[in-house]
């Protein structure tokens, strides 16, 4: 008996996705609840189980296509599944002895891939690579066995790759100098420029519909200011031990932000708003929507009620989101909402940037990165540990005067952490 597999209920207001990638393929065996296709929504990446245990049948779409919810998307036979390794088996050991008649599946990769891509394949049949990981793997020459996956159920990232590729290269030794398989025989030197067309994911133009909107629809603004961060790494230095062991998470510099955030926030109401047709919302709690690097794009999970929250909840809410979305399992509701954005481009080294709000909210914080400056301290030049913080604001909600005000709590909270105990 066949079952149909189709399409889940997204989100509110989802009704489309678009197939990002196959997890099982025809004739594989599936167990009850166990992913078989992850479909990309406009926010996140979500895994549709089997509902049955049994035999995957023919995938009745292709990757990139867009399905709606309650499509048919494949079918499974009910029952144990367990011949249907023999035939996986019998084309693996063709395309290992060459023989005539591979299965059809195999066949058609064999003439679509070159040879790197069946070595990959035959040295790791294990897993499930998707294309961006194949074409990484093939790119540095590396074997996917090697390299331990961070992905959902130990399954390769791209990011898995890049770090393997580079452990690769720093490395040194024999192995660093052998070069990585070319893909293609044309000669060195030949001047050969190749052109590689990629079709957008559904996150990657949902996120540039968003921004271009984002531009065209507000007065975007930035204010710059800068602080000491003395106070907070000491801070963290003398009670990192203490809090680790009774929170069971490491003391972080965001959440000293997004408390110093709250303070701004309730002070300056506008910059919690946001604007819809010709009114203003406003805010009595805070939602801070956490900029959140994951395979498949930035994405911005939110700490519901972070002014209610201490330390430590928010420190663990930020951990849970990263590794969700490392893991591609964060949920439509997880990103939900938001009242005020904080992005962290100074994890990765920059030192200023003019960040966009995200719609329809109406002011973002910038952190940059920490580095050693000469400033001025009572008359004397001394050297101190300073970031950039950058505040960007939709000026048809929020005045110079109060953007100005806002950021320049912030800095004088991460200053003085103490007035983040007595409500200053």
């Amino acid at each position: 008996m066949a079952t149909n597999i189709e399409v889940p209920t997204l989100g509110e207001s989802v009704t489309e996705a678009t197939v990002g990638e196959w997890l099982k393929q025809p004739g594989d065996s599936v167990a009850v609840d166990e992913p078989i296709v992850s479909l990309e929504t406009d926010k996140v990446a979500v895994e549709v189980p089997s509902p049955v245990a049994g035999v995957l049948g023919e995938h009745q779409v292709s990757v990139g296509d867009t399905v709606e919810v309650g499509s048919v998307i494949a079918t499974v036979e009910e029952g144990s599944g367990g011949g249907a390794a023999k035939p996986k088996e019998a084309a693996k050991g063709a395309a290992k002895d060459g023989g005539s008649q591979p299965a059809e599946k195999s066949a058609d990769l064999e003439k679509a891939a070159p040879e790197q891509a069946k070595q990959v394949s035959d040295s790791d049949n294990s897993q499930t690579l998707s294309p961006a990981v194949r074409r990484a793997v093939l790119e540095h020459g590396l074997d996917p066995s090697t390299i331990d996956g961070t992905g959902k159920d130990g399954r390769l990232t791209k990011e898995d790759v890049l770090r393997a590729a580079q452990a690769k290269k720093d490395g040194g030794g024999a192995e660093n100098s052998a070069p990585a398989p070319a893909p293609s025989a044309s000669p060195a030197g030949s001047g050969e420029r190749k052109v590689e067309r990629v079709k957008m994911t559904r996150m990657r133009q949902t996120i540039a519909k968003r921004l271009k909107g984002a531009q065209d629809n507000a007065a975007l603004l930035t204010t710059f200011n800068d602080c000491d961060m003395s106070a907070v790494m000491e801070a963290r230095e003398k009670y990192k031990d203490l809090f680790a062991k009774k929170h069971d998470i490491k003391l972080g510099f965001m959440g000293f932000f997004a408390k110093a955030a709250c303070l701004a926030l309730k002070d300056v109401p506008a910059a919690n708003a946001y604007i819809e047709g010709d009114e203003i919302v406003y805010h009595d709690f805070v939602d801070i929507s956490v900029a959140v690097s994951a395979p498949n794009g930035l994405v911005v999970p939110v700490i519901r009620d972070a002014d209610q929250k201490g330390f430590a909840r928010i420190e663990k809410d930020i951990a849970d989101f990263g590794a969700r979305a490392r893991e591609g399992t964060l949920t439509m509701d997880d990103m939900k909402g938001g009242t005020f954005t904080i992005s962290n481009g100074g994890v990765f080294g920059s030192l200023m940037s003019t960040p966009i709000i995200n719609p329809p909210q109406s002011a973002v914080l910038g952190l940059h990165r920490i580095e050693d400056r000469p400033v001025v301290v009572n008359g004397e030049i001394v050297i101190r540990p300073m970031m950039y913080l950058a505040l960007s604001y939709d000026h048809r909600l929020i005045d110079g005067r109060e953007a100005v005000t806002a950021l320049k709590i912030i800095k004088e909270a991460i200053e003085d952490p103490t007035r983040m105990l007595i409500d200053l």
